[in-house]
């Protein structure tokens, strides 16, 4: 070993096993070189040298403070005192604790200590080793004298024995020639202050690192020597052949600029491995494409280089085509191959390409580990029927941002699985040769020409995790939880809050995969300001819209939309144009075609053919206003109002609202009796009388306010018994916004164009109810199919800042009212909209009319008393948590829409069912 320093440069290769980057073995230790001493900006670096060498100056002057963890500093964290030998052991458990912990989260880490023991390295190798990132040696290898005198300038060190700094001298030149065989990736000594003094550390991009290149890539699997596939996939991309003056394909350009990305195992089993290299090689070159190592080119490199390998699943094929080309050829090929990596992170570490998955801790990692994970996978250690290994399904656990493409494992068809995608669709097979496009996320095939290879089993859904791998975790919504939105920052879910949640979600809950949202709770308007002279008439009011509009008029919003509040029950329809999308899409079984759901995510309907029924009306309804072309999406996803409210109350209206309403019915006919005999008999009883005659006329309001919201499912629903109709099975939908469709969130649509689109399938019903009257009005079967079952929503536009439309506004809640309507929900026209300071608005404010907030508060709250004192009620809670939860459901949105891994959309939907058992007023 020479002396001097080492700026490690290898070509592509570097990472294959034959140059030693991913298998461990150590780089040569060069002799005098540049000025640059290089770095992977992903390593371990290891000072090592004699106390007084130099080594903290070093290692302050080219890495940043936070990189170095130097044994002097653990030392005084231990015991106060940075010199105190004794305690050396304890302090090194610190270091190595805090070096572990740097590794983990993928950021380079110094050790600043003298280093000069084997043994001492060992166990920093070992910490290297364990987090996959290579260890390098900076020696510093300064003279005795030099170190002496430094020691002696320094208060703490200036009584060192000599002896210490010849010892460690004498350490420190007996393990420089051993330190490559330690297993250290790289080594650089320096030989005295002047070399020292003299180098600069540059920092040097790992090989797999290419997160500058954002793409649009083009990912294609395994191509397994079909080299005409190949040229036909793409073709089918997009990509311009170049050819040879044979007429063979050397090169592939793209008009636009995308970049194809190859996952590995192009060679073998095929016709034409030869010219699937060719096309590659040249593409590769050019920088055209990229490519990842394969097992199978592994093996074919083995075989080039002279090393014995059965040729076995395919090899023999390659090795006899290989033969018919020229030497040149072939070594070429050789070439191109060991300068193959395992794998690529890309696109802002967005994506990663490997041949056979990768964990996410691998990501831009460089072990042998890491390799062999990218081109062999891992197994479970069993072998199957047909004598081949089971696959460990790590893509059932992978819960990394980054998507991870791969292929190696044949399945039938491509499908995402937590943010995985397995390519590999059997080209040789006889199955398709599949590419991604990336980001569009587009999946894009080629048949087989025919069956090339005969498959060893049948082709299954057997990728890494498979089409019915373990989708969800308990891991991922146990215990405390922060969830990151893009509106709202980082949220928090509390650990009891999270346990609730799982309770509901577990035992109630219908299948997760058909639940990618719920919808937030609702903020009630500001308390009304009191009025006492309307209180003694008994007109006071404890809601009321000028609030509404004072409030968004504060928030700088300017027009604000009143819609009628329909008293049902909060119901999200998840609709598929077909029984395949919704299992093709969101993976259910036969005989769903789309969901019905509360907002604490159950099933409406016990039975599974209601709930088909209802979604086949919103079906025909969406075909009929051209919604799903116009959209361009095979699903929707409404937000909407079931009614009526018994349909899921009657529980509550029997114990608790239907025996207040029988109680007093019960008792107050008597009590006046008696109260009127006793006036007629000429006792003072007439304030008393009054007073519960009042009582009596309230708990008859109480009891007109909840009925009218309330009729039995299969009879006569009001607003069609009025029209002589026996209804739609008594059920009535009301859908006010479309959240979602294929690869678009629609939450930040203005609200009057979402309302137009609903108008629109009210139109289409009623123009198939009247074709299915017209075509068979004496027609067997329930009416109930030729009735409605959409309901509109009323609504008025409102410039708050003009208070004649403010006044309009608040004469429209109060005919909605007057009889014991609900009330209104006010929201801004723009829907998604943000204060100035950058803040959230609320998505909506309830202002719920006068007499039904009987049903609420009770049926005597009018009475100035008691407004009086419900008046200091306090809405703080209650309006947090309903913009939290609104974050997370614009957050699930958005992550469906991006198509991001169920559970990762369901983190979102979760921590919303959690933030709802956060103890709150109910009546709020």
């Amino acid at each position: 070993m020479t002396d001097g320093n080492r700026t490690s440069g290898p070509q592509q290769g570097a990472e294959g096993p034959a140059a030693g980057a991913e298998s461990g073995a150590p780089d040569p230790v060069h002799g005098p070189g540049p000025r640059a001493l290089g770095v992977p900006d992903l390593s371990l670096v290891v000072l090592i040298g004699a106390t007084g060498s130099g080594k903290s100056t070093f290692a302050a002057r080219h890495f940043k403070p936070t990189e170095v963890v130097s044994s002097d500093v653990c030392r005084g964290l231990v015991s106060d005192d940075a010199n105190d030998q004794a305690a050396s052991g304890d302090a090194f458990e610190v270091l190595h604790f805090i070096v572990g912990k740097r590794l983990a989260a993928g950021r380079l880490t110094v050790v600043d200590a003298t280093n000069v023991q084997a043994e001492s390295r060992a166990q920093l190798v070992r910490l290297a080793r364990e987090h996959d990132v290579p260890p390098v040696a900076i020696v510093l290898d300064v003279p005795e004298q030099v170190c002496a005198e430094r020691n002696a300038a320094r208060a703490d060190r200036a009584g060192l024995p000599r002896r210490v700094i010849q010892r460690h001298q004498r350490e420190l030149r007996g393990s420089v020639g051993k330190l490559a065989r330690e297993g250290f990736r790289t080594v650089h000594v320096l030989r005295g202050e002047r070399e020292v003094e003299g180098v600069e550390v540059v920092r040097e991009r790992r090989f797999n690192d290419l997160r500058h290149l954002t793409g649009p890539f083009d990912v294609v699997g395994d191509v397994h020597g079909c080299r005409a596939e190949l040229e036909a996939l793409l073709d089918r991309l997009g990509y311009a052949l170049a050819r040879d003056a044979a007429g063979r394909a050397v090169d592939a350009v793209h008009p636009e600029g995308r970049t194809a990305v190859f996952v590995g195992d192009l060679v073998d089993r095929g016709p034409d491995s030869p010219g699937v290299l060719r096309l590659v090689m040249g593409m590769v070159a050019s920088g055209h494409a990229l490519c990842v190592s394969g097992n199978h080119e592994n093996k074919l490199g083995r075989h080039l280089d002279g090393r014995t390998v059965r040729h076995t699943h395919g090899l023999a094929e390659t090795v006899e085509q290989l033969a018919r080309e020229d030497e040149a050829f072939r070594a070429g090929v050789a070439e191109f191959i060991k300068g193959l990596v395992s794998h690529y992170v890309l696109d802002g570490g967005g994506l990663v390409v490997c041949h056979a998955g990768l964990p996410e801790k691998y990501h831009g990692r460089t072990s042998g580990r890491v390799r062999s994970f990218a081109l062999y996978g891992d197994t479970t250690g069993e072998t199957d029927e047909f004598g081949l290994p089971v696959r460990y399904p790590w893509a059932e656990e992978y819960r990394g941002r980054a998507a991870v493409v791969y292929g190696h494992t044949p399945t039938p068809r491509a499908g995402w699985l937590n943010n995985t995608l397995c390519l590999d669709t059997g080209c040789a097979f006889g199955g398709k040769l599949t590419a991604l496009r990336w980001p569009e996320r587009e999946l894009v095939d080629v048949p087989a020409e025919r069956v090339w290879y005969a498959p060893t089993k049948p082709l299954a859904a057997e990728a890494p995790g498979g089409a019915d791998g373990r989708p969800l975790d308990l891991g991922d919504v146990a215990g405390r939880r922060t969830v990151e939105t893009r509106h709202m920052g980082r949220l928090a879910v509390r650990e009891e809050n999270a346990a609730a949640a799982l309770e509901v979600m577990s035992r109630f809950a219908l299948d997760p995969r058909l639940l990618p949202y719920l919808p937030p709770t609702m903020a009630p308007c500001a308390t009304a300001e009191p009025s006492d002279e309307a209180d003694a008439r008994g007109e006071g009011f404890l809601e009321h819209p000028r609030e509404a509009f004072a409030e968004y008029r504060a928030a700088g919003v300017g027009e604000v939309v009143c819609e009628e509040k329909h008293m049902g029950s909060r119901a999200v329809v998840l609709v598929c144009r077909s029984e395949a999308v919704a299992r093709e899409r969101f993976g259910v079984p036969d005989g769903a075609s789309g969901a019905v759901y509360t907002r604490t995510g159950r099933p409406f309907f016990d039975d599974r053919a209601t709930t088909e029924r209802l979604l086949g009306r919103v079906r025909d309804c969406v075909e009929r206003a051209g919604l799903w072309a116009e959209l361009e999406t095979p699903w929707l996803l409404l937000d909407a109002e079931l009614m009526p409210w018994s349909l899921k109350a009657t529980g509550l209206l029997r114990t608790q609202y239907a025996a207040v309403g029988a109680a007093s019915r019960s008792v107050f006919p008597g009590a006046l009796g008696a109260l009127e005999a006793a006036a007629a008999r000429g006792v003072d009883v007439a304030s008393l009388l009054d007073r519960q005659r009042g009582r009596a006329a309230d708990a008859a309001a109480f009891t007109d306010a909840y009925r009218r919201y309330c009729w039995r499912v299969g009879a006569a629903d009001p607003s069609a018994a009025a029209a002589g109709s026996t209804g739609s099975a008594g059920i009535r939908l009301a859908p006010f916004q479309l959240l979602a469709v294929e690869g678009r969130s629609l939450a930040a649509v203005p609200h009057t164009e979402q309302l137009a689109l609903i108008d629109r399938l009210l139109a289409a019903e009623r123009a198939l109810l009247e074709e299915a009257g017209d075509a068979a009005p004496q027609a067997a079967g329930p009416a109930a199919d030729r009735s409605p079952l959409l309901a509109p929503t009323r609504r008025l536009v409102v410039d708050t800042e003009d208070e004649a439309s403010v006044a309009a506004g608040v004469a429209w809640w109060l005919d909605l009212t007057a009889d014991g309507g609900e009330g209104m929900v006010v929201k801004p026209v723009g829907a998604l909209v943000r204060q100035p300071d950058g803040r959230l608005v609320q998505p909506g404010v309830k202002c719920r009319g006068r007499e039904y907030l009987r049903i609420v508060y009770g049926s005597e709250y009018t009475r100035p008393e008691n407004l009086r004192r419900l008046r200091a009620r306090h809405l703080g809670h209650k309006r947090s948590l309903a913009l939290r939860e609104y974050a997370l459901g614009l957050e699930a949105l958005d992550r469906l829409a991006d198509g991001e891994p169920l559970w990762r959309v369901h983190e979102a939907v979760f921590a919303v069912l959690a933030l709802q058992s956060e103890p709150v007023d109910p009546r709020l």
